[in-house]
């Protein structure tokens, strides 16, 4: 872990957080990461604002021994039935955030986020996000993300879509295979040999892909099964990419759902392909359109501008849909614009609003091989100035969606959209292929 990230993850409470909390008569607490019966009944409170049954024995021990890395929070209410379930939970950690141009910025990634249904409407998320965030900015972290269940409750906190995930469905029987032919081979191999391969793999390609960002802790094994809390382990497959010279390249990973009507039109549901070379890529996904006695292959988590689309002969065979999914939040811009790069040479003022005077300001932006920003009172004339909160700068960040679109729907003001769009385009398709 990153001295930023063991800062955060041991730093105090906010004041302003506990102070607040406490005139409401209630208390908030970080739950130690040595705090067994603490994380148990975090754990209990997490699992009912998903609405997800109570632990098992398994899967208190698996969280406890995995989930170290989070700093978690827990907001408690001492006039309760169970006084030591939080009434509220938290979860946030230090991770790395990649840029376009293949850099990567800290940022402050937040999970398990819950308020008890009996405790609604009384300002706590609100009063537990400005904290965290509070924290997180006074340590030096330039931007916040998270995935979503909710995508209405974060925006007034800045937080927008950078990033948008599709779920691809495909009837293998009205398709064919137009794609290249990769040239390496195919082996199924364990779900320990498979998580192993997709880690390496991952981290070497993460910095190719803006919006990715560090596997956090136990993921990679909850992805293959390899841990004891995992339920039906057993019905998962994986297979490998070989290159013609040994290079392990790729690795795939699925389960099969029969069809008790029609042997031959079961469902293969392709949990993750990682993929380092466009042959594996190309090797896996034809072999996976190819399973026997298969007659749809689902999977979630692809790019809005995924290749696949035309590695199959009948675009129609596939059914995509689209989501929001990997929101992100500015906090501080000229650290956040200044770490990627752009394709143009150009300066533009950014008149930047925040509704939690975090990140506001007036900014000037040279992009460029070389980017710079500085912050003004005024922008000087003759520079471009778009008008924008700091969610929409957010969502712009990536390339993820034009400065054109944003204007053309209300979300930002400027004379020139498309002199905007252009310092903020991006080559590559933002993409984060998890949830965490």
């Amino acid at each position: 872990m990153s001295s930023l990230a063991d800062q955060f993850h041991s730093a105090a409470l906010d004041e302003q957080l506990a102070s607040t909390f406490e005139a409401r008569g209630l208390q908030a607490a970080r739950v130690g990461d040595d705090d067994r019966e603490g994380t148990r009944r975090w754990q209990d409170a997490v699992a009912r604002g998903f609405l997800d049954g109570e632990p098992t024995e398994v899967q208190y021990t698996e969280s406890f021994a995995r989930n170290g890395y989070r700093r978690k929070v827990g907001v408690y209410d001492d006039g309760g039935v169970q006084a030591d379930v939080p009434v509220a939970t938290f979860a946030s950690w230090g991770t790395e955030l990649t840029l376009p141009g293949g850099s990567a910025i800290p940022m402050c990634a937040i999970s398990a986020v819950t308020v008890a249904p009996t405790h609604r409407r009384r300002g706590i998320l609100s009063t537990l996000m400005r904290g965290e965030l509070r924290t997180a900015v006074s340590l030096g972290f330039p931007i916040a993300g998270l995935t979503v269940s909710e995508s209405g409750i974060y925006g007034r906190f800045g937080f927008a879509p950078a990033v948008t995930a599709t779920s691809w469905e495909i009837s293998t029987r009205r398709t064919g295979w137009i794609g290249p032919v990769a040239p390496g081979r195919i082996d199924y191999v364990t779900r320990e040999q498979g998580r192993d391969a997709a880690t390496a793999l991952y981290e070497r390609v993460r910095l190719d892909t803006p919006g990715e960002i560090t596997m956090p802790g136990g993921h990679w094994d909850r992805t293959f099964g390899t841990r004891p809390d995992v339920e039906k382990a057993d019905k998962l497959r994986v297979v490998q990419y070989r290159s013609p010279s040994g290079e392990v390249e790729g690795v795939a990973i699925y389960s099969i759902s029969e069809d008790d009507d029609d042997w031959a039109a079961s469902t293969a549901t392709v949990s993750r392909v990682v993929a380092g070379t466009d042959a594996a890529y190309a090797g896996l996904w034809r072999f996976l359109l190819s399973l026997d006695l298969v007659g749809t292959v689902r999977a979630s988590e692809l790019s809005v501008d995924e290749p696949l689309w035309w590695m199959i002969d009948n675009k129609r065979a596939a059914r995509i849909t689209s989501r929001d999914h990997h929101y992100l939040r500015v906090l501080d811009v000229p650290a956040t614009l200044a770490a990627r790069s752009y394709d143009v040479d150009d300066v533009i003022a950014l008149e930047v609003s925040d509704p939690l005077e975090i990140a506001g300001g007036t900014f000037i932006l040279s992009a460029g091989e070389t980017p710079g920003v500085d912050v003004v009172d005024e922008p000087p004339l003759g520079v471009p100035v778009v008008r924008l909160g700091v969610a929409e700068l957010s969502a712009i960040l990536l390339g993820g969606v034009s400065p054109v679109t944003l204007a053309r729907a209300g979300r930002i003001e400027t004379d020139d959209p498309h002199r905007a769009a252009r310092v903020f385009a991006a080559t590559t398709t933002p993409r984060l292929s998890f949830w965490y």
